[in-house]
């Protein structure tokens, strides 16, 4: 019977997993560091968690992404992709809104 899977479907799914966890990796470097310079008096000013909570979520995630495969979880585990989904709420709604506290202008 001939199968309609190219034979090295495996490696380019090997490798996109992997593309994506470094992704992740950089994304949750970016926010992490982001998060550690700003003011910590911003964050109840914009009504959100505080930044010793947004430091521990940002940080775990970034623990876990790391140690995935390590686990024996795969590049794209579960624990990699809530992270990421924590990097990117922070880098898409926490940034702008702190960017907009501290500087007292917005981007428009």
């Amino acid at each position: 019977m001939v199968s309609a899977v190219p034979i090295f479907y495996a490696q380019v799914e090997n490798y996109i997993s992997i593309v994506v966890w470094i992704f992740c990796l950089v994304l949750g470097a970016a926010a992490f560091l982001h998060c550690v310079v700003q003011r910590t008096d911003a964050f109840p000013a914009i009504g959100t968690m505080s930044k010793s909570i947004w430091l521990a979520l940002i940080g775990g995630g970034e623990l876990l992404t790391a140690i995935s495969p390590n686990l024996g979880l795969g590049y794209l585990g579960i624990f990699p992709l809530i992270a990421c989904g924590i990097f990117a709420v922070y880098l898409l709604d926490i940034r702008p809104a702190l960017r907009d506290a501290v500087d007292g202008h917005g981007s428009w």
